[in-house]
């Protein structure tokens, strides 16, 4: 069944209703702050933030006797907004409870357009994006290539992760590997694992140790089924497949940080499961193809659109084999996807 369209009258009064539930819980928030820091307040440390829960967050205290322990905490009315994986600058209250005073400069950040196309981070200072596919549901090499390009832009390294490998058969093996091996003529680190029979499994953690990671795929891929196999005793809930759409179900709600045993972090967030490239302009797209970079500002004309023009570089590079036809499809999908203004 489609979705029912909401007119404007609708779509205002719901806004509004939002906008003052905000503003109540903006206010409660308010006096409890007021209440808390009219009390004894202990010394400035600095934190990570792990979750994120409306107006307050949990701080992992990272110095100290307090080290390792996790404090709900208000957050001052001055302060930008904070999602998991900042560093604070937080004070220890009353009952556990604590305030953030300062925000920490991040070093990279990770951000999608919210429904009215305003640009907001889902999580900060991640090493690694860890794109992952599986042969069910079936992969698209669109969908990987708009991750690639958002993970270019955010300056963060990606991670290609073909999960649920023991589903690989005589019907879809051919047309996977034809798909990986695009990216792996292309350099990009490429890794086969089975969360559920442990392939692969001890590689990727060796990959993911000592950084701060976050995975990005589609519903179905088991995205929760690699973080309960990485991190056992999380249980972080697993959503099947479902049978009339053979696409998978949301399970993650609440974005977290989780540490592995041998160093690093992960952040399991629903925000990051899909993120649109609203933000981004045709020459981040461009920079987001890797096998294009030798190649731009060497066309015939200054403002060529790499579409029918004579003395096309790219063109001529597709003729010659230098770039694979999956990804200029993938190019000019993602373009005729960007805002006319960019295009």
């Amino acid at each position: 069944m489609a979705k029912r369209q909401l007119n404007r009258r609708q779509s205002w009064r719901i806004e509004k209703i939002q906008q003052e539930r905000a503003s109540r819980a903006a206010r409660r928030e308010s006096k409890a702050l007021d209440e808390l820091e009219g009390g004894d307040l202990g010394p400035e440390q600095t934190g990570l933030v792990i979750a994120h829960f409306g107006v307050q967050v949990e701080v992992e205290a990272l110095i100290g006797e307090q080290a390792g322990q996790v404090f709900r905490c208000h957050l001052r009315a001055n302060l930008p907004p904070l999602v998991t994986g900042d560093q604070v600058v937080w004070r220890p209250g009353n009952q556990g409870i604590g305030v953030i005073v300062a925000q920490l400069p991040r070093h990279t950040e990770l951000c999608r357009p919210d429904p009215r196309g305003q640009l907001k981070p889902v999580a900060a200072n991640v090493d690694l994006i860890v794109i992952v596919f599986a042969p069910l549901p079936e992969p698209h090499a669109n969908l990987i290539d708009r991750y690639l390009v958002a993970a270019e832009h955010a300056g963060i390294q990606p991670q290609l992760l073909l999960n649920k490998a023991d589903l690989i058969d005589a019907q879809n093996e051919t047309a996977l590997n034809a798909l990986l091996e695009v990216y792996r003529s292309l350099g990009y680190p490429l890794l086969e694992v089975s969360a559920h029979q442990g392939d692969g499994m001890a590689e990727l953690q060796r990959r993911l140790d000592g950084k701060t990671a976050v995975f990005v795929g589609q519903s179905g891929v088991g995205k929760s089924s690699l973080v309960n196999s990485l991190l056992p005793g999380i249980d972080t809930r697993v959503g099947a497949l479902s049978e009339l759409t053979g696409k998978g179900t949301h399970t993650t709600t609440t974005a977290r940080l989780f540490h592995f045993p041998g160093g690093g972090q992960l952040i399991d967030s629903p925000g990051i499961r899909e993120f649109g490239l609203g933000h981004v302009s045709r020459d981040d797209v461009e920079a987001g193809f890797i096998e294009f970079r030798d190649l731009l500002g060497r066309c015939r004309f200054r403002d060529c659109k790499h579409d029918r023009e004579p003395g096309c570089a790219l063109l001529e590079a597709l003729d010659q084999g230098r770039i694979q036809p999956q990804r200029m499809d993938s190019y000019r999908h993602i373009l005729r996807s960007l805002p006319e203004t960019d295009y």
